[in-house]
């Protein structure tokens, strides 16, 4: 029996364009003069000094670390010091109503669905617990915070990774067997299933022959008690 459900977020819960098209180019505009903030701003000095290490570059100068940001960025990397950058900015565009985080229409009202019947709700994405928190906070669906009991995001581990699958069990304090990972992506459901997780892939495009999970269009269409078979 599924007693905890875990999401990841982009071209799952939402639509990967308004990540591409809306926060990522907000982020990039504002980049620079974030970094240049760090002399009165003890949160992005923290952050900086995470992406110096991550550089191999203890004394790298802004210059320096604002390239490697943009080519970060080029690069989509995974760099926890670019999230944790990016959240600082996104956290005052939600906050000054720049934008709206962008949820499909299924995903919230099927959340508190599930939230009623008892079930405990997690978040696990590639961006960073505060944007993960801001993005259900201030989404167009109102603040879905309250349905959540926790984010995680790659700091927990890759999530092409099994272990990383393994350590979300452990944290929430459930066995594998009792844990649904939804995803749109096959390789991070093929390492959650490796880690004894059961698996949904939300399609919201083109149909993945390659598959071997449960596809479905929306959330509404998941089954529960497919999996207590």
């Amino acid at each position: 029996m599924i007693k905890a459900i875990v999401t990841d977020i982009e071209g799952t819960t939402s639509d990967i364009r308004f990540v591409h098209h809306v926060l990522f180019p907000y982020a990039r505009g504002r980049l620079a003069a974030t970094v240049r903030q760090h002399d009165r701003d003890p949160e992005i000095a923290q952050a900086l000094d995470a992406l110096r290490q991550e550089l191999g570059q203890p004394d790298a100068d802004s210059d320096t670390l604002i390239a490697a940001l943009n080519q970060f960025m080029d690069e989509d990397r995974k760099s926890t010091a670019l999230k944790l950058l990016q959240g600082i900015i996104w956290r005052s565009g939600y906050h000054n109503g720049d934008f709206q985080g962008h949820l499909y229409p299924d995903v919230a009202v099927q959340l508190a669905v599930w939230r009623q019947q008892g079930l405990r709700l997690y978040v696990y994405s590639s961006g960073s617990v505060e944007a993960q928190q801001l993005l259900f906070g201030y989404s167009n669906a109102g603040d879905l915070r309250p349905l959540l009991s926790d984010y995680f995001d790659t700091r927990v581990g890759a999530k092409r990774e099994s272990d990383a699958y393994r350590a979300i069990a452990q944290a929430i304090g459930l066995p594998a067997g009792q844990l649904l990972f939804l995803s749109d992506i096959r390789q991070e459901l093929d390492a959650a299933q490796e880690a004894g997780w059961h698996t949904c892939q939300l399609i919201r495009d083109d149909a993945d022959s390659v598959s071997r999970h449960r596809q479905v269009t929306r959330f509404d269409q998941i089954d529960l008690p497919e999996y207590a078979q």
